[in-house]
């Protein structure tokens, strides 16, 4: 399919406009017309720019894509080289930031309930992008902290009691402790996250909710694969995800 196209789907597909980012979402740097091989990961890192022109990818999908706010603009050192590895194989770069966390069915939220078993019921915290809902049975923190570890492939930090009853969870993907005291406020019994901050643990001990820091990278991977897969399945196209362990 045309470059244009694609692009102009993804757009109405994942409601880029709705979203106020940090970054550009959507084509960020201009390779070939045409698309017919499509390599996706979380980062758009040196190592998946490589391996992309190995395959002979027409373009790139990622979440995490480039040019964020308050980056120093000069292509120079890392940028340079990034730049250069797309620009040399006319590589085309797509991403979708906030749209590919906050997507109903493709996004990093729904697709992380769907492998997890659990049932959404609302959304909260800035542009809904944090999730609110319950597991399929309730179960006490550590069970849960223990299955994330399992499905995730990578051990989930719990902090706080370990023992409490999770009936109502709360969870959004990344880096997105911030959202901890607005989930304690929406009534959660524990919130699940990407990362942890220092103040997420005393938060957590004297609010008597626990968070579960399950990964930025692992909590973010099934969203553009879930993207992927609709790609190919709608258009054909040849879609390959490239997993690129980070444990962070």
């Amino acid at each position: 399919m045309r470059r244009e196209e694609l692009g102009a789907y993804l757009e109405s597909l994942l409601e880029v406009a709705r979203y106020k980012d940090y970054c550009p979402n959507g084509l960020q740097v201009e390779g070939r017309d045409e698309v017919r091989k499509l390599v996706c990961g979380v980062t758009a890192s040196q190592d998946l720019l490589e391996a992309a022109a190995a395959r002979g990818a027409d373009a790139i999908l990622v979440h995490h894509g480039w040019f964020w706010r308050g980056e120093d603009g000069r292509v120079t050192g890392i940028r340079r080289r990034r730049l250069g590895t797309l620009l040399a194989h006319d590589i085309s770069l797509f991403g979708y930031h906030l749209p590919l966390d906050g997507h109903g069915e493709l996004g990093n939220n729904a697709q992380l309930a769907l492998r997890m078993g659990w049932t959404v019921d609302g959304r909260f915290a800035d542009q809904d992008i944090a999730f609110l809902g319950r597991p399929a049975e309730p179960l006490a923190a550590a069970d849960l902290a223990a299955a994330l570890s399992r499905t995730l492939g990578r051990p989930a930090q719990l902090v706080g009691d370990g023992r409490r009853r999770v009936r109502r969870l709360a969870w959004c993907s990344g880096g997105a402790q911030g959202y901890f005291e607005q989930a304690i406020a929406q009534g959660a019994d524990m919130f699940v996250s990407g990362e942890i901050s220092e103040q997420t643990y005393h938060l957590a001990r004297e609010s008597g909710v626990p968070y579960v820091a399950a990964g930025h990278h692992a909590t973010e991977r099934y969203g553009v694969q879930a993207l992927a897969e609709h790609l190919a399945a709608r258009f054909g196209l040849d879609c390959e995800y490239v997993e690129l362990d980070n444990p962070v």
